[in-house]
C-alpha cells in the first residue's frame, strides 16, 4: 500500500484518481482550494470513500508546507485546465501562477521529502501552429492526416514531435512546469514522471466548451442546447482521440507502482497518454453519436472564421507508454460518451444548472 498525495483532488482528473487508487487499497490524500465549480460535489464523494481532505491552495507556499504527512508519491494534476485562459491577457497571470507558480511549490515540497513525482501534463505543449500546417485531407465527417510533420504520423503526436512554435500560454505554462521538473529530477535526483495528457473524458466532468469537448457535447444534447462548429469551414470535421479518465486512472495506478519499486528508471521521463488513433472522433461523429444516445437532436450551426488557438487534428501517439508500463486504453468512443450519458442522466436535476 502507497500512501498518495493528489493535488487538484477535488477536480475531475484528480478525484477519479483518487478514488481509483483508493480502491486499489493505497491511503489517499487530495489537497484542493474548492475553487472550482462542481467541488462541492465531488468532494463528499471521496469522503465517503474514505479518501483524506487537506483544504489548500498550491500558489501559497506555505499552504503547501503544512503538509507534513508521510506520502510514497506526490502526484500533480492541479491546473488551470483552459487552453483559451489567457488568450485575451485578463487571466494569464492566474494562469501561471496556478500551473507555473504552483506546479514550482509543490516540486519543492516534494524536493524537500524526496517524494516522486507524478506530473500530469497536457498535449497542448505540442504546438498546434506545426500541427495545422500539416498536409491533411478532407472526407465527409472528417479531416485525416496525410504527412508533413517531423514527429507525427497516422499514428498521431509523439513525444518526439519538435516543439518549436506556438501552444497557447495554457500550453506553455504546462511544457514550462516539464522543464523545471526534469532539472529537479536530474539535479536533485527526484524520480519523477511526465504525462501529455490528450482529452480526456468521462463521468463527473463539470466541463465547457474550452475544456472537456466531449463532455460538454453530450451534456449540451441532453439538456437540449443549440451549439456551434467554430472554424475550419464550419463542418466540424476537427479531430481528436478521447482518453476514458477510467483508462488513464489504470495508467496512473502502474507508475505509482513502477515509481515506488523502481525510482531509478524514471529520471523525469515523458510518456504520452491519450486515446490513441483507436479511439477518435470529430465534431461531426461525435454530434451523430450524441444524438443516437441521447434520442435528441438539438440545431448546430456553423463559424466559419477560424480561431486562434484551434487545432485541426491531434491524436496522440502513445508510444513508449505502452511499452513500459504494458498499458493501452481499452474504452471505445461510444463506451465514454454512453458512461458520461448514463451519469449526466442519473444526476440530471443536479448537473442541469452546472453543465448547461
Amino acid at each position: 500500500m502507497a500512501r498518495i498525495l493528489i493535488t487538484g483532488g477535488c477536480g475531475f482528473i484528480g478525484s477519479s484518481l483518487a478514488l481509483d487508487l483508493t480502491q486499489r487499497g493505497h491511503a489517499v490524500m487530495v489537497l484542493d482550494n474548492l475553487s472550482r465549480r462542481g467541488s462541492e460535489l465531488i468532494l463528499p464523494r471521496l469522503l465517503a470513500q474514505g479518501v483524506g481532505f487537506q483544504h489548500a491552495d498550491i500558489r501559497n507556499a506555505e499552504d503547501v508546507d503544512k503538509l507534513k504527512a508521510d506520502f510514497n508519491c506526490l502526484i500533480e494534476c492541479s491546473a488551470e485546465p483552459s487552453v483559451m485562459s489567457g488568450a485575451e491577457g485578463d487571466e494569464a497571470r492566474y494562469l501561471l501562477n496556478v500551473n507555473l507558480h504552483g506546479a514550482l511549490n509543490m516540486f519543492e515540497w516534494a524536493r524537500r521529502r524526496k517524494v516522486p513525482v507524478i506530473f500530469l501534463s497536457s498535449s497542448r505543449v505540442y504546438p498546434y501552429d506545426r500541427l495545422n500546417a500539416c498536409q491533411f485531407k478532407e472526407t465527409a465527417t472528417r479531416f485525416e492526416f496525410i504527412d508533413g510533420c517531423p514527429g507525427v504520423s497516422a499514428d498521431g503526436v509523439s513525444v518526439n514531435m519538435p516543439l518549436e512554435g506556438v501552444r497557447s500560454l495554457y500550453g506553455a505554462s504546462k511544457l514550462a512546469a516539464e522543464f523545471i521538473l526534469k532539472e529537479y529530477a536530474v539535479q536533485y535526483s527526484l524520480p519523477a514522471i511526465i504525462n501529455r495528457c490528450g482529452v480526456v473524458a468521462g463521468p463527473w466532468q463539470m466541463a465547457r466548451a474550452d475544456q472537456g469537448i466531449f463532455t460538454f457535447w453530450m451534456a449540451r444534447h441532453y439538456f437540449k442546447i443549440p451549439l456551434a462548429y467554430f472554424g475550419f469551414g464550419g463542418k466540424g470535421h476537427q479531430v481528436r482521440d478521447l482518453l476514458h479518465v477510467q483508462d488513464l486512472a489504470d495508467l496512473v495506478a502502474r507508475q505509482v507502482t513502477a515509481l515506488i519499486e523502481k525510482p531509478s528508471d524514471f529520471p523525469g521521463s515523458i510518456y504520452n497518454a491519450g486515446g490513441s488513433a483507436r479511439s477518435t472522433l470529430s465534431l461531426k461523429e461525435t454530434t451523430t453519436l450524441c444524438r443516437q444516445i441521447t434520442g435528441h437532436e438539438v440545431p448546430v450551426t456553423a463559424r466559419i472564421t477560424d480561431r486562434p488557438l484551434d487545432m485541426r487534428w491531434y491524436v496522440t501517439d502513445n508510444g513508449d507508454t505502452a511499452k513500459t508500463f504494458g498499458w493501452a486504453p481499452v474504452r471505445s468512443p461510444q463506451d465514454t460518451l454512453q458512461d458520461i450519458f448514463t451519469w449526466i442522466n442519473t444526476h440530471a436535476t443536479t448537473l442541469k444548472g452546472l453543465l448547461s
